[in-house]
């Protein structure tokens, strides 16, 4: 017995051995079961072969085919994804999100459910041909149960919450029926893992969005919806699912307002949601308007459903309002009927907020001013500034700083990122580098890390903290992933890294040639078609999918340009940027720049490039007049930044 036991403990600590099935996929078929069941956490490793073909008589691999313009008119499973693309889904319910595969895909499962493979092709229009999908599945650990009790809502909050949500006039119109606990970014990065997108809030941004989807042949559902109030407010967001063609008739959708009371200190959002299912007269004003579904509970439900899909739902129930909706009409005079009931969804906590204790110290360090000069009140430069003095004790130096910059890096030699706050914590007697990177893949790049942080090591064995600020941050990523050395990084903060792709990368692929003749850079060093590839939102998503979880200790801080300071240079992307979202720093919407489970520093007033590149004081006139406003106090930025992770490590 003994013996037996100690073989069975022998065995449990052999790596799990994965199991490996071929799928043939055909043409002419909808979706295959593949009869593997998945379990959340595990690894799935998906590569595809083989060909198929359509009327037209063009072969397509795994891979797909560009959308041309016809093929927008066509309704696929996956909108934004090339047509005859190999894909998946794990589950079966309405509200699963499928995924790309292509030739091949690693991704580590969020849910558990049954794993099944298709085609990205419309269900009427079948090809001839098959693709052969091997499927290898690597048992995950399983995940350990959230340890932090859950804030509760009570009834109390469920009753002071208005039952319906009212037009400019004041007439009642869709009910309430969700509430959602949890961080804004966490909120709406997990709308969008759900296949959600945000809806446009006017006209000119509608314009302006369906360009861009158009010119990257992507199925365009972002149509406005209109602006209703909740807590004397309109929506603080709109998010919507449908297909392109019968966007305009028919989407799920919800509009989404931050309540005026916290749970426990976290953030809740009342939503409102109805499924459009054609058009119908405004009995207002005789005019056309959308028709929704007069079942409205069954969109509170699918609303719920595609949550749980990504994983990230820790906790659902049902609450019931004092005098809850059950018949009435909207607002256009539509009826709907509802059980009354409101369901509330408690996303898993994240890493968690520093906003605050980041405020406190990087106000505390401007005002002793490392930077020099007159720098005004800290509110000018940090959402949310500093509220409380902190306590600046010495640097300890049993760390080690490396600095892995952005595009560009190898094209501004005298722009170092951060050069003041490396002089400053060099004086306080650390040890900081900046590694320069060429403008090529992530991938190219993360070896150069990897092989710095290696040889360094080698002679000092100090960890390093490593801030990637822009390109930098998915460079680190990167490295951190396949180049095996999380265990010399103690902590890694991204700094308006671009961890989620930009946006500017899918719609202006050429935008990095642009500014290399705009400013005569002779000086690049890389392939910068390879690194703006690697910036691509497609890219940097699937990265995340494969690696969703950080491998070392990890901070966010993210840039948002406001009216008066952002940089002529950066005025155009701007523009295209606010049309994804209004919180962005010219090259990255806030939650791009948000590292999926990282620990949040907060927000800078400041374009991409002013927090950390120091142009207001490069030689070259035309640089400075282009980046004229990228003045922004970046030694205390960085000391703050220093500071903040030092003292979490230690409290750890």
């Amino acid at each position: 017995m003994v013996r037996h036991s100690l073989a069975v403990a022998w065995l449990l600590t052999l790596p799990l051995a994965a199991q490996k099935k071929d799928i043939e996929v055909a043409g002419n078929k909808g979706w295959v079961d593949s009869g593997i069941v998945v379990a959340a956490g595990d690894t799935l490793k998906l590569t595809a072969s083989g060909k198929i073909a359509y009327a037209a008589g063009q072969e397509i691999g795994p891979e797909g085919a560009d959308r041309r313009w016809m093929d927008l008119m066509r309704t696929l499973p996956l909108n934004n994804s090339p047509r005859g693309a190999a894909i998946g889904r794990i589950g079966d319910s309405a509200a699963v999100r499928p995924f790309v595969i292509g030739a091949g895909r690693d991704l580590r499962s969020p849910i558990a459910g049954r794993l099944f493979l298709g085609i990205n092709q419309p269900a009427g229009e079948p090809a001839t041909g098959a693709f052969t999908i091997t499927v290898e599945k690597t048992a995950g650990i399983k995940a350990e149960p959230v340890d932090k009790p859950l804030p509760k809502i009570t009834q109390q909050m469920i009753d002071s919450v208005p039952r319906r949500v009212e037009d400019d006039a004041g007439t009642p119109g869709d009910r309430t029926n969700f509430l959602i606990v949890g961080d804004e970014q966490n909120v709406v990065r997990a709308f969008e893992d759900a296949g959600w997108v945000r809806v446009d809030r006017d006209v000119k941004s509608s314009i302006l969005r369906g360009a861009l989807g158009a010119l990257s042949r992507q199925a365009y559902v972002t149509l406005p919806m209109s602006l209703l109030r909740l807590f004397g407010r309109v929506q603080d967001y709109g998010f919507a699912q449908g297909d392109p063609v019968k966007v305009i008739a028919a989407r799920h959708h919800f509009r989404l307002w931050r309540a005026p009371f916290t749970a426990e200190g976290r953030q809740v959002w009342v939503g409102a949601g109805t499924h459009d299912i054609g058009f119908d007269r405004d009995q207002r004003n005789g005019k056309l308007t959308h028709k929704i579904d007069p079942e409205v509970d069954k969109e509170r439900e699918y609303i719920g459903e595609s949550l749980r899909q990504t994983g990230k739902v820790v906790k659902t129930e049902y609450l019931t309002p004092g005098n809850p909706v059950n018949d009435a009409k909207t607002a256009h005079g539509g009826t709907f009927r509802s059980d009354g009931r409101t369901l509330v969804i408690y996303l898993t906590p994240e890493g968690g907020d520093q906003s605050s204790s980041f405020g406190d110290l990087f106000c505390s360090v401007l005002r002793r001013n490392p930077d020099g000069g007159d720098w005004g009140p800290c509110g000018a430069y940090l959402r949310g500034e500093g509220k409380t003095a902190a306590a600046l004790p010495a640097l300890p130096n049993r760390y080690r700083v490396l600095i892995i910059p952005g595009f560009f890096s190898s094209c501004f030699p005298e722009s170092s990122a951060f050069a003041e706050g490396q002089e400053s914590l060099k004086k306080m007697g650390l040890t900081v580098d900046l590694l320069g990177m060429p403008n090529d893949s992530s991938e190219d790049n993360a070896k150069k890390i990897g092989q710095f942080i290696r040889e360094q090591r080698a002679k000092d064995p100090r960890k390093f903290i490593v801030i990637g600020y822009s390109k930098g941050a998915p460079d680190v990523q990167t490295a951190l992933a396949m180049e095996g050395i999380a265990s010399g990084v103690a902590a890694f903060i991204s700094v308006a890294g671009a961890s989620g792709g930009s946006p500017v990368a899918d719609t202006m692929p050429q935008m990095a040639e642009q500014y290399i003749r705009q400013f005569k850079l002779s000086k690049c060093e890389g392939d910068a078609s390879a690194g703006f590839k690697s910036l691509k939102r497609e890219v940097r998503q699937a990265f995340l999918s494969r690696y969703p979880d950080p491998l070392v200790p990890t901070y966010s801080l993210a840039a948002v340009a406001e009216k008066g300071n952002i940089s002529k240079s950066l005025e155009k992307t701007a523009m295209v940027m606010a049309a994804y979202d209004r919180d962005n720093d010219g090259q990255l919407t806030r939650g791009d720049a948000t590292v999926p489970g990282s620990k949040v520093l907060g927000v800078v007033r400041s374009d991409h490039f002013a927090l950390a590149l120091p142009f207001d004081k490069s030689p070259d006139a035309m640089i400075r007049q282009s980046m004229d406003k990228t003045r922004f106090p970046r030694a205390a930025l960085l000391e703050a930044l220093i500071r903040q992770v030092v003292a979490d490590l230690d409290g750890r």
